[in-house]
């Protein structure tokens, strides 16, 4: 099976006083579509910098990334928001929500900026909010939503350009443990459902529930570990308080 993403010798430099300091260096992985994998490591490790990279937010210093094969240090920049926007979704830590407008016009947002016609992308945006479990939050504003449904909302954007990767930077960061247990479940629910997915996070815990974890030190890839992921629905059953007996 081809690589979804390839990279050899990733290396992202920035400039320190007169010296240069090594925000990711010499990462070589592949990782193949329909993936979960969980990035960690501590601040200053490299993981939010091999997320920007691989994100095409950012390009490296020195080495190779493609994407389903496409050197993407070879692309404009035109073709890289290009890239971004039909092969790429993400999913950030503070929801990055538009706060007076609805749920629904949120959604709508990333097919704008692709010219897509209004009726498509109403029809398109309802669709992912009902795919997320909004379906009846549609025409609530953030602010009248919980912090989970606004990661939702959030989900339902990322999701509705039909992404081959969806990139999560913390995404259980601003939600208590049982709401970022149901987002681990849609995350889940999704990555069965074809969508490939590399989240960023510092929570052990939360990396359990994806079925490949890097970690990275110093800027570098220092462990590459497959396992089992914990089942986020079951947990969900298993954090679900016991009635009383009356």
């Amino acid at each position: 099976m081809a690589a979804l993403i390839e990279t050899a010798g990733l290396t992202r430099l920035y400039p320190a006083g007169e010296g240069v300091v090594a925000a990711l260096q010499d990462v070589d992985l592949a990782i193949e579509p329909g993936a979960f994998v969980a990035a960690m490591g501590p601040s200053g490790s490299g993981k939010s910098t091999f997320l920007n990279l691989i994100g095409c937010l950012d390009r490296p210093s020195r080495g190779t990334y493609r994407l389903m094969g496409e050197d993407t240090g070879t692309l404009s920049p035109d073709r890289l928001a290009e890239l971004r926007s039909r092969r790429l979704g993400f999913v950030f830590q503070s929801f990055n929500l538009l706060p007076r407008v609805d749920a629904l016009s949120n959604v709508e947002l990333p097919m704008i900026y692709r010219g897509l016609g209004r009726r498509l992308r109403r029809d398109r945006a309802a669709e992912a909010l009902r795919l997320v479990g909004l379906g009846d939050r549609m025409h609530h504003r953030p602010t009248q939503l919980s912090g989970g449904q606004q990661q939702r909302v959030a989900i339902a954007r990322a999701l509705v350009n039909g992404p081959d990767l969806l990139l999560a930077d913390e995404p259980t960061g601003a939600l208590d443990s049982r709401t970022g247990l149901e987002i681990m479940a849609l995350f889940q629910e999704l990555n069965r459902a074809g969508v490939a997915v590399l989240m960023v996070t510092h929570d052990a815990e939360v990396a359990e529930f994806a079925g490949r974890i890097l970690r990275f030190r110093d800027g570098r890839l220092v462990s590459d570990t497959r396992h089992a992921p914990r089942d986020a629905a079951q947990a969900l059953l298993d954090d679900a308080p016991t009635e009383r007996a009356a």
